[in-house]
Order: structure tokens, then sequence, then C-alpha cells
């Protein structure tokens, strides 16, 4: 009896110590290949949310510069291309964009831009302007337009810059085939 719980206690040990030699070469690299397909299908998500996040501060900068040119408007009968008179606070150059308002002859409206500084950021451009509210009053009203450029970079800050003057029947940004419409409100 005695020689068999010795034998069977062998067994345990020598079962013990194959248990403890840890992971083969071929377990370490599966694992090492599946976390690297997980990781190739995970990062253009977070590259893309990255993105989002930074353009989120020119959509604010943008929509903020068009409130407060309507403001403007209201107290001046005419829209500024000054930051500093929309008082803001808004620099008009940060890391991911530069902003920069332009007017145009008539001076009946104005752009408010952001141009993008890195090649995978989207531009964004806010149309301030006036319309003829109608009546016989002559009431002149302010209306704005949120535009994002389809195009990102240097192709997008271009798209910014050139997009078309609103007129009285203007709904939206355009070319619609560049522009993506944000919004636009009274």
């Amino acid at each position: 009896m005695k020689l068999e719980f010795q034998a069977k206690f062998l067994q345990h040990l020598n079962q013990k110590k194959q248990q403890d030699q840890g992971f083969t070469l071929i377990e370490l690299l599966v694992v090492i290949i599946i976390i690297g397909i997980l990781a190739a299908i995970a990062l253009p998500s977070l590259l893309s949310q990255v993105n989002k996040g930074k353009q989120a501060e020119a959509r604010q900068n943008i929509g903020s510069a068009n409130r407060a040119q309507q403001a403007y408007f209201l107290e001046g009968n005419t829209f500024t291309t000054d930051f500093i008179q929309l008082g803001l606070g808004i620099k008009t150059q940060t890391v991911n964009y530069r902003y920069t308002l332009k007017s145009t002859t008539p001076a009946a409206f104005v752009k408010n831009l952001a141009l993008a500084n890195g090649a995978t950021l989207k531009s964004y451009v806010g149309l301030n302007y006036t319309t003829n509210l109608g009546g016989t009053t002559g009431e002149v009203g302010t209306l704005a337009l949120l535009c994002e450029t389809n195009a990102v970079g240097t192709a997008g800050a271009s798209a910014a810059d050139a997009i078309a003057n609103p007129t009285t029947t203007t709904t939206g940004c355009t070319p619609a085939t560049a522009y993506k419409d944000l919004g636009s409100g009274k």
C-alpha cells in the first residue's frame, strides 16, 4: 500500500511540473496576432473620433461667430470683419484651425471661416447675410448658415474660402456637392 501511495504521489508531482512550464511560442504568437487584428480594426475608428473632436472646436467657434455677427448687425446695421469687435475671445490661430472674417461687396453679408491646418480636418464656413423680411415697412433681418466642406486639408480650406455668396433665395450651402449644410437659422 505504501508503494502504491508513493507512485501516485510521484505521478502527481510530475503532472504539476508539466503544468508549471508556461506558454508555448505558438500560443504567444496566436495571442499577439489576435491583438494585432483587434488594433487594426479599432485604430481607424479611434483616429476618426479624434478628428471629430478637433472639428467640434471649429463648429462651435463658427456658430458663435454667426450669432455674434447677427447681434453686431442688430446694433450697428453692418457686419464686422474684426474678431475683437465681436467680443467672443476666439483666437484667430489655433493648433487645428485658423479663423478669419471676410466681407464682400456689397457688404450685405460676411463669411466666418474656420480653415483647417491639418491634412485630415474639414473646414467650416459661417455665412451671415441680410434679407428683406417683406411687408411695407422694409424691415431687414439677418440669416445665418453653417457649412462643412466635403474636402479635407488644404483642398477643404480652398473650398471654404470659395463658397458661393448667399442670395435672397439661398436655402443652404452652395454648391451642394462641395458642402454639407449643418444648419441655418434666423
